[in-house]
C-alpha cells in the first residue's frame, strides 16, 4: 500500500497490523487514537482500581475509562460501585479530587446532591421541574457493566460483549499469583501512586523482554556489583574462601535462556521469569530467611499453602510481569495503570502493593524496592521513559514508516491451551497485544 494512503482509510485498519510488522501511524495518528478510544477503551473491559483502595464506607477514587471520568466508590450499603462522574442535571463533574471519603457528592454548579450509592437526594427548588419529575429517575449513572475479580475492579462502557471471565481467561492464574504471595491471599493498595507523564504512545509501555540489557545496563551492572559485595561479605563472615558467585542477576532480570514470553490471548501477555527463578529457588529461599521478617513470612506461607504450593507461589515473588489489555500491568511490587491522553502523551500511575498478613519489614522492603526502580528519581523507570519518548520522536519520520516486530516469530510454539510461547527477548508480547488491538479496531464503533 502506498505510503500516505493510510490516514485516509479511517474505517479500515486491516492493513495497519501485519504478521511481523505494524505501520508507524498507529502510534502517531490522531484519527487512529480517536478510533482507539471508541473501539477499545469505550467498548472492552478496562481496569478501574482495587477494592482495597476503599477500606471505609464513603471512600472513593476518580478514574478514567478512555476519555470518560468515573468514580469508584465504597458505598455506605457496603457495595463497591463505578459511577459516571457527571451530574444528571447539566453534566458537571461531581468531583475533581483524585481520592476522598464522603457520604454525599454535591454538584458545584447548582447543588444537586447525591448519596454515595448514586441516588439523588435533593435538587434545589425541585418544584420547578414539574409534577412528573422524580428524583428516582436522576441518580448518578452507573457504568453499563462492572465486575470484580478478587478485588480487581473492571468496568465496561458498552452494555454487551464478553464477560469479564471470558476477557481475562488464561490470565486469571497469574492474577492469583500476584495476590497469593500474601499468606492470607490479600493485598493493600493504600500507599499512594508514583505518577509519570510520558510524551509517547500508550502502546509502548511495558512487556518488552528485549530491552533490559541495553536500557538498564547501568542498573544491572550496579546490581551485579552489589550482589558480589554481599557474597564477599558473607563469605568473609563465615570464614569461607570459595570464589564469589558472580551469576544470577541476569537470570532474575530476564537474561536467562530458560525464561520465556507468553501470549495468553485477548491481548494479555507476560514475561515469564519463573523457569530460572525455579532453578535459583534454594538460593532465594536462603536469602529470604536471612532478611528481617523473612523467616516468619516463609513459615506463614507454608502454614497457609503447604510447602509445595508455597514454593510455586514464592518462585514468582508475586511478580507475573503481566500486561492485561488494554490498560493495566502487574509488575513486581505494583499495579501499573496506563491512561492514554493523546497519541503522543500518556499518563502512568504505579500503585505500590503491600501484603496483608506479613511482618512490617516485608512490606517496608517492598516499598524500598519499588522506589529503587520505579520512583521519580529511581534507577529504572526514567530510563524507560526516555526510550519511549525517543521512540515517539523516531516515528515522526514517515519515510519507510513500517515498524518490524518479527523477532522470534519463526520459533514460537503453541501450548495445548493455546498460549503462544516465545523466548524472553522475542517480540511475542508485542505481536499478542497488537493482534487484539487489530481485532477490536476492525469492529464497528
Amino acid at each position: 500500500m502506498p505510503e500516505g494512503v493510510l490516514a485516509a482509510r479511517r474505517d479500515n485498519f486491516a492493513d495497519l497490523v501485519q504478521t511481523d510488522r505494524v505501520h508507524g501511524s498507529i502510534y502517531t495518528s490522531q484519527e487512529i487514537f480517536d478510533a482507539e478510544m471508541a473501539r477499545i477503551f469505550h467498548r472492552t473491559w478496562v481496569f478501574v482500581g482495587h477494592t482495597s483502595e476503599l477500606p471505609k464506607p464513603g471512600d472513593f477514587r476518580v478514574a478514567r475509562i478512555g476519555r470518560q471520568s468515573v468514580i469508584m466508590v465504597h458505598s455506605t450499603d457496603g457495595e463497591v460501585r463505578v459511577l459516571m462522574n457527571r451530574c444528571r442535571h447539566r453534566g458537571v463533574a461531581m468531583t475533581e479530587e483524585e481520592t476522598g471519603c464522603q457520604k454525599h457528592f454535591v454538584c458545584p454548579y447548582h447543588g444537586w446532591t447525591y448519596d454515595n450509592t448514586g441516588a439523588l437526594i435533593s435538587a434545589p427548588f425541585e418544584d420547578a421541574y414539574g409534577p412528573e419529575w422524580r428524583k428516582e429517575d436522576f441518580g448518578l449513572t452507573p457504568v453499563p457493566r462492572m465486575e470484580i475479580y478478587r478485588g480487581f475492579v473492571f468496568a465496561s462502557l458498552h452494555p454487551s460483549g464478553p464477560t469479564l471471565d471470558e476477557h481475562i481467561r488464561k490470565a486469571k492464574p497469574y492474577i492469583d499469583l500476584f495476590l497469593d504471595i500474601s499468606p492470607v491471599s490479600e493485598i493493600k493498595v493504600l500507599s499512594g501512586a508514583t505518577k509519570t507523564l510520558i510524551r509517547a504512545n500508550w502502546k509502548f509501555v511495558g512487556m518488552d523482554g528485549y530491552h533490559s540489557a541495553y536500557v538498564h545496563h547501568t542498573y544491572l551492572s550496579a546490581m551485579r556489583r552489589r550482589k558480589e559485595a554481599r557474597e564477599a561479605e558473607k563469605a568473609a563472615r563465615l570464614g569461607k574462601t570459595e570464589k564469589v558467585d558472580k551469576g544470577g542477576v541476569g537470570a532474575w532480570t530476564g537474561g536467562s535462556p530458560d525464561n520465556v514470553t507468553r501470549d495468553l490471548g485477548n491481548g494479555h501477555v507476560l514475561l515469564d521469569i519463573s523457569p530460572m527463578r525455579r532453578k535459583l529457588y534454594s538460593q532465594f529461599l536462603e536469602e529470604l530467611q536471612e532478611r528481617p521478617g523473612g523467616a516468619e513470612y516463609y513459615r506463614s506461607m507454608v502454614e497457609t499453602y503447604g510447602p509445595e504450593r508455597a514454593k510455586d507461589i514464592l518462585i514468582w515473588e508475586g511478580d507475573p510481569h503481566m500486561g492485561l489489555f488494554p490498560n493495566v500491568q502487574l509488575i513486581q511490587q505494583h499495579i501499573r495503570i496506563i491512561r492514554p491522553v493523546r497519541p503522543d502523551l500518556t499518563e502512568i500511575f504505579m500503585l505500590p502493593v503491600l501484603l496483608k498478613g506479613v511482618p512490617d519489614e516485608i512490606n517496608d522492603a517492598r516499598l524500598r524496592k519499588h522506589e529503587d526502580f520505579f520512583g521519580p528519581a529511581s534507577k529504572g523507570q526514567p530510563d524507560d521513559t526516555e526510550v519511549f519518548e525517543r521512540n515517539q520522536l523516531g516515528l515522526t519520520a514517515e519515510v519507510n514508516p513500517w515498524v518490524f516486530l518479527g523477532r522470534g516469530l519463526h520459533r514460537e510454539r503453541v501450548e495445548p491451551d493455546g498460549t503462544i510461547v516465545g523466548s524472553m527477548r522475542d517480540e511475542t508480547t508485542q505481536r499478542g497485544q497488537l493482534r487484539k488491538w487489530k481485532a477490536l479496531m476492525e469492529q464497528a464503533s
